[in-house]
């Protein structure tokens, strides 16, 4: 994919630049291990699912309608539909698409910054298309999207920046193995997507505007028009990490290394994402399973005198403090509240995307069970959750007190059910189908799954987004 080197790095490169490059230029589809070209299949099967069932959200309809303004049929195609449009802009469109109902993958370790790596995987899709690049091109610019992302992920604690700001990166890294640049090209790629995209957390405080959705096709966009300018011999700021005004002194404030990247007997990242089974932010599933537990037992709703939930002291932190999280105004401060995914599951006995709509959203029955509800700490789940192991452990437990002092209690993590538990091929089919099935039919969606569990097999993969049409 990577053409031969035909000129030096004449300009002066910084080491996290470097090493960067190097493993851009080094990665290829026979270096992937099976496990990772499995994973790279389950995350792109994933991925569209969720991509077909945000399709009608308000965000998602605004991105569309300003990429028909701009149309391009040599492009890439906004997905479910039949439009083209600038492989950049597809790249904007599409991810903020797979983004909105909260059902793509995550990567939640504790000491790493939490992150939805799968917003890469539609604008490298568009990219592929656009150029007719083979399945097995695209696994491997997906892989090494991952990789980059979540490995500077892992070094870079400061949680002031948005994780969105090592997807731009990584979208880069990965389109511009699809471009085949030379190591100068991705070299000058890499600084181009690093230095103008940092995106700061307060996307995700407080009060959540579209702007959560819309900053995964923001920062995917960014990272594909890095590679594309790479690739017109535009040069990127010169030592973009470790300069005097660079990335490590005033964003993560400290020097980094990437000393371990997936490759020669160490897994790669990509297998480490877990993929979810409730429409909600990572850190909230685990009180929507534990209250399910708890939903067939009660009778009737108004008969609840008090809610509580204990959970990690991070679940508490985030999305268990302040306001806002006992008075959504809309779906993404919802998606993202325990005391609210805590009510509509005990109200409707699940949580799907349905129920943040605006009906759901201000049910009086779940507005009222809102205010018995209270979020504490339990100190023993903490150290649970903070212990260091192969899989997180997410351990919560919602206990309801009723009017006639009655109590039930429900309980989740590890083997209660985790956000971590393996999910079957089957179960990955089971998922896509109920986000896709409604529209697509389920002879189309037996094909599109066909196609994509073979995706290795495709010699174009221009051929996917024409499944995906919404008639």
């Amino acid at each position: 994919m990577n053409r031969l080197v035909e000129q030096s790095i004449n300009e002066t490169v910084d080491g996290m630049q470097q090493r960067l490059t190097d493993y851009a230029c080094g990665i290829d589809y026979n270096n992937l291990t099976p496990e990772a070209i499995h994973a790279a299949k389950v995350r792109v099967i994933d991925t569209l699912g969720a991509l077909i069932g945000g399709f009608f959200g308000e965000p998602c309809r605004i991105a569309r309608n300003m990429a028909a303004r701009m149309p391009d049929p040599a492009g890439a195609t906004v997905i479910g539909t039949r439009m083209k449009t600038s492989p950049d802009m597809a790249a904007f469109v599409n991810a903020t698409t797979a983004r909105y109902v909260e059902l793509n993958d995550v990567y939640h370790w504790p000491d790493s910054i939490e992150s939805h790596p799968s917003d890469m995987l539609p604008p490298l899709l568009g990219l592929a298309e656009h150029l007719h690049a083979s399945g097995r091109d695209f696994i491997t610019s997906s892989v090494l999207a991952y990789e980059v992302s979540l490995r500077i992920g892992d070094v870079f604690p400061n949680r002031d920046f948005d994780y969105t700001t090592f997807q731009c990166l990584g979208t880069a890294a990965g389109a511009g193995k699809l471009l085949g640049l030379s190591a100068r090209e991705l070299s000058h790629c890499i600084a181009m997507a690093i230095v103008p995209n940092n995106v700061l957390r307060q996307v995700r405080t407080s009060h959540l505007s579209m702007w959560k959705v819309l900053a995964a096709g923001h920062t995917g966009r960014a990272g594909i028009f890095a590679a594309m300018l790479a690739r017109e011999g535009v040069d990127g700021p010169h030592l973009p990490f470790e300069g005097k005004a660079g990335w490590c002194d005033h964003v993560a404030r400290k020097k980094l290394s990437l000393d371990v990247m997936g490759g020669n007997g160490t897994p790669f990242r990509i297998q480490d994402t877990l993929i979810k089974q409730r429409s909600s932010c990572a850190t909230t599933i685990s009180s929507i399973l534990a209250a399910e537990k708890v939903a067939p037992a009660l009778k009737n709703i108004n008969d609840v005198k008090q809610v509580t939930v204990e959970v990690y002291q991070f679940a508490k932190e985030r999305m268990g403090t302040g306001e806002h999280h006992w008075n959504p105004s809309s779906r993404e401060t919802a998606d993202h509240s325990i005391p609210y995914v805590t009510a509509a599951a005990l109200v409707y006995g699940t949580v799907t995307p349905r129920e943040f709509n605006d009906a759901h959203l201000w049910n009086p029955e779940l507005r009222a069970l809102l205010k018995k509800i209270e979020v504490v700490t339990n100190d023993e789940f903490t150290e649970i959750y903070e212990r260091p192991s192969v899989l997180p452990v997410h351990p919560t437990r919602v206990t309801v007190i009723t009017n006639s002092g009655e109590r039930i209690v429900g309980e989740s993590g590890g083997d209660k059910g985790d956000l971590s538990e393996h999910k079957s091929d089957a179960q990955i089919a089971e998922k896509f189908r109920g986000l896709t099935e409604e529209f697509l039919g389920v002879k189309r969606v037996n094909a599109i799954l066909d196609r994509l569990w073979n995706l290795e097999q495709l010699e174009n993969v221009a051929v996917i987004p024409p499944d995906f049409v919404l008639d």
